[in-house]
């Protein structure tokens, strides 16, 4: 990868990449949070780097805390290290939850999971796959039906959002 990037950038990202790396060794995963702004509209995010070295697609999860973030992910993340292999339109519930998610595929990977891409070194266009874990709401109901009663900025529709 050629990158017009200066020496102190790039050595950053270089104890980036090792520090992920070396998180990934211990745990099985690198979670990379975002936080969002609600004042603004702008939802918080959270997904996966480690699952694609499996041969799985990374996952990704909006508008929740980050101890909520990873709580899940590294829920999911367990199962799939453990066998499990997730398809769109699986639903998953969690022994310690309350809520449900929703399995569904990411059309535009390369627009969020940058440090996926980066740590995998994939250019956006040829992005790691990333599946989105959709939350229902309090009633258990997911996006799209009836009742659904959480704003729609927070958690957006595949393909819907750009990092």
């Amino acid at each position: 990868m050629t990158s017009d990037i200066d020496a102190a950038t790039q050595a950053w990202l270089d104890q980036e990449d090792r520090r992920t790396a070396e998180i990934i060794r211990r745990h099985g995963t690198f979670i990379q949070f975002v936080g969002g702004d609600q004042r603004a509209r702008h939802t918080s995010f959270a997904y996966t780097v480690g699952l694609f070295g499996l041969g799985h697609p990374e996952l990704l999860v909006f508008g929740v805390d980050p101890t909520s973030a990873a709580n899940i992910l590294n829920d999911v993340s367990a199962r799939i290290r453990d066998g499990s292999d997730l398809v769109p339109g699986e639903i998953l519930t969690f022994a310690d939850r309350p809520h449900r998610v929703l399995i569904e595929a990411v059309p535009n990977p390369g627009e969020i999971a940058f440090t996926a891409n980066r740590f995998y070194q994939r250019p956006d266009e040829y992005s790691v796959p990333v599946y989105q874990l959709t939350i229902d709401d309090e009633g258990g109901r997911f996006p799209g039906e009836p009742g659904y009663s959480r704003p729609a900025w927070l958690q957006p529709r595949p393909g819907e959002f750009r990092a």
